[in-house]
């Protein structure tokens, strides 16, 4: 159940989040936040069970950032695209996006997040309801794609929708290599894949 609103849970959620940008979650103290938000050490935790309660509260902000910001998108992918061939250049530009390498630390900190849910039942089950909005918004775009012909009926929308989040987070196998991928042959095969076996 999601915790209520209130200006110093919300400001300690904010400091953790900007630290986050900064340095590696293993690497913040609570005296670090507590300095940086001018927040009392009972404050933090009379709003959180625990420190890893703050931290984990932080990337879900931060995750549902990216979250409402893809959703948007795709609303406007929906409300805009008029054929086959746009919804394909929509989709191009979203993983463009997505796929940039300036967008590498994103990618690495939500399969970090993913990783920490398996000793977190809290935070599984938090970061699960914000990972299941996205599912499902991409979910929605599948379905209203096939139901106007531009997407086989064959595809399972949901499954389509798992893959184009799951090839977005292993990318993260290159973003760590030293020898990366040509970007331009990357985004060609997505595309591919996309054109031929979901949308064909």
């Amino acid at each position: 159940m999601a915790k209520s609103s209130h200006p110093t849970r919300d400001r300690l959620i904010e400091t953790m989040a900007e630290l986050l940008d900064g340095s590696d979650p293993e690497h913040i103290t609570a005296d670090q936040v507590l300095t940086a938000s001018g927040v009392s050490k009972g404050s933090l935790y009379h709003h959180f069970e625990d420190f890893e309660d703050l931290l984990e509260a932080a990337l879900i902000s931060r995750f549902g950032v990216n979250v409402d910001a893809t959703i948007d998108a795709l609303a406007q992918i929906l409300a805009t695209v008029n054929s086959r061939e746009e919804l394909l250049e929509s989709l191009r530009q979203i993983n463009v996006y997505n796929q940039a390498q300036e967008r590498s630390s994103f990618r690495l900190e939500r399969a970090r997040a993913a990783g920490l849910t398996y000793s977190s039942p809290r935070f599984h089950d938090a970061l699960g309801a914000e990972q299941q909005r996205l599912t499902d918004a991409f979910t929605d775009l599948f379905i209203e794609a096939q139901n106007k012909g531009w997407m086989s009926t064959g595809v399972d929308a949901r499954a389509a929708a798992v893959f184009v989040q799951a090839y977005t987070v292993g990318r993260v196998v290159d973003d760590i290599a030293p020898e990366k991928v040509d970007p331009e042959a990357w985004i060609n095969l997505v595309m591919h894949v996309i054109d031929k076996a979901i949308l064909n």
